[in-house]
């Protein structure tokens, strides 16, 4: 490492923020997990010592990620495939396994064509600037995941945001973009709000795109795979798929928990992409064994209704929601397994995180920026691994340990 004056002062400029972050309480510690992701996990301590943990914070939200099937076909497009393509898409890093996936998520969501990316991040930071241009607009939730905001940067479309889930502001949102003279308006919403658990009104946003002639775009990671009848994510749940123009999704949640990400629609849409989006055309192909692992999962996925997966992630959503509402927290969003519980102080998330870890309940404080100042909360993921004992030792600790801190009163309906 550099010993010069330039290094020493870049140095102390970067240690004087993370001093600040730490003074703040938001600063962010990685555990360090040494087993398969799984309602049960192995996780290594500060002194090196490994504790069993139950995982209340994983994506995992079907419980895919170490299913037998899922981890089966992974390794095995790791033998016939190999471990990677050293290549982007369009010089030598297409396989005939990458165009069956796009296949089959084509036909999952029923549209024309899909295209696949190394994350849902990339997959957002690719769409924006590649379809919109200055005579555009792009209306935008005040709370859409930061890839959106990102990717919305970096397109010359006018920007307009409407306050999260408020259908007069968008309403008025759309008629500002029409005034400004906007050829093409976009509406780009999460399907589901990944810190509230809050699911977008999409049917309503839907009447108001065809009401003002604007395009629906979503992106639907906290959906995908579980949401819906059939688990095609937020626009089969209000039976808008057929007005929803535009979905971005992951492959790295409820899809086997890997990694990967993908944009679904019209032909034409995927074709552009696949010429000027620049996240796709300059990051390698997914790897053979992440493209395996996909599309085990959503062969699971198609019978996740029969299998009770469905039914196990759904009734332990309601279970936890219950146990946590009758003790006197305040729980925020849509009776989704994302079940954030509101603590406020960023400190004190921090120090509840702590104690339910030494209870043997892994779950993480969220505090600013990913979340509002403010708004400091434990966010738990509730899992179809789970089970309902674990379910009920999670919310007696979340009681417990409550009472000790003084966030819920000493009575308790659990």
């Amino acid at each position: 490492m550099s010993s010069t004056k330039s290094q020493t002062q870049f140095s102390h400029i970067l240690q004087t923020e993370i001093d600040s972050i730490k003074a703040a309480g938001t600063y962010k510690s990685e555990r360090v997990i040494v087993s398969p992701q799984h309602s049960d996990i192995r996780v290594a301590g500060k002194d090196g010592k490994i504790t069993p943990q139950i995982n209340f914070c994983a994506n995992n939200y079907l419980g895919l990620a170490d299913h037998p099937e899922v981890v089966a076909r992974s390794k095995k497009f790791l033998d016939t495939h190999g471990s990677g393509l050293s290549s982007v898409r369009f010089i030598c890093g297409t396989q005939n396994i990458h165009k069956e996936l796009e296949d089959q998520i084509t036909k999952f969501y029923g549209t024309e064509d899909t295209i696949l990316y190394a994350s849902c991040f990339d997959a957002n930071a690719g769409i924006f600037e590649t379809i919109l241009t200055d005579k555009d607009a792009v209306i935008s939730d005040a709370l859409n995941h930061a890839s959106i905001i990102d990717g919305i940067r970096l397109c010359k479309a006018k920007r307009f945001r409407y306050n999260n889930c408020d259908m007069n502001d968008l309403e008025s949102k759309l008629q500002e973009a029409d005034k400004a003279g906007a050829r093409l308006k976009l509406i780009a919403t999460d399907g589901v709000f990944s810190m509230d658990g809050e699911i977008a009104p999409l049917d309503k946003i839907c009447d108001l795109a065809e009401k003002y002639n604007a395009l629906v775009f979503v992106d639907d990671c906290h959906s995908t795979g579980f949401l819906g009848p059939n688990g095609r994510g937020t626009a089969e749940y209000y039976g808008v798929q057929d007005r929803v123009h535009i979905i971005n999704s992951t492959l790295g949640k409820a899809l086997g928990g890997a990694a990967g990400g993908y944009t679904t629609g019209c032909k034409e849409m995927i074709d552009l992409l696949r010429n000027r989006s620049r996240p796709y055309l300059f990051s390698n192909s997914l790897p053979p064994a992440v493209v395996g692992s996909a599309s085990a999962a959503l062969d699971l996925i198609e019978g996740a209704k029969t299998n009770g997966l469905f039914d196990q992630l759904w009734g332990n959503t309601k279970l936890f929601r219950k146990l946590l509402t009758d003790a006197g927290f305040t729980i925020k969003g849509s009776n989704h397994p994302i079940t954030p519980v509101m603590l406020g102080d960023a400190r004190l998330a921090g120090q509840f995180a702590e104690k339910m870890l030494q209870r043997g309940i892994y779950v993480v404080g969220f505090s600013f920026p990913v979340v509002p100042k403010g708004q400091a909360r434990i966010r738990v993921q509730v899992s179809a691994a789970h089970s309902e004992e674990q379910i009920r030792r999670a919310a007696a600790a979340f009681i417990e340990i409550g009472k000790e801190l003084g966030v819920i009163g000493a009575k308790s309906k659990l």
